[in-house]
């Protein structure tokens, strides 16, 4: 399995989804971690662009936007 050159973390208070991308595209990492094993998640992974969910409670468009859709899997997704 390649490693992931862009991983896209979705926030959350307990449960973070990762979505990760090797050089083609492909979907390498797929999960959901846990507060506890999110940093030693990333400790093990090589060198990475990692995109992370900006709050949209701050932004009228963005809570808009958060409305039109379920949150997780999907946001992690988008991030890349």
């Amino acid at each position: 399995m390649e490693a992931a050159v862009t991983i896209g973390l979705d926030l959350g208070k307990s449960v973070f989804q990762v979505h990760g991308v090797d050089q083609q595209g492909t979907v390498v990492v797929e999960r959901r971690l846990t507060r506890a094993r999110l940093l030693t998640f990333f400790a093990k992974q090589p060198p990475c662009l990692v995109g992370m969910e900006a709050c949209v409670g701050g932004s009228p468009l963005g809570a808009g936007a958060a409305k039109a859709r379920a949150p997780g899997k999907a946001d992690a997704a988008s991030l890349r």
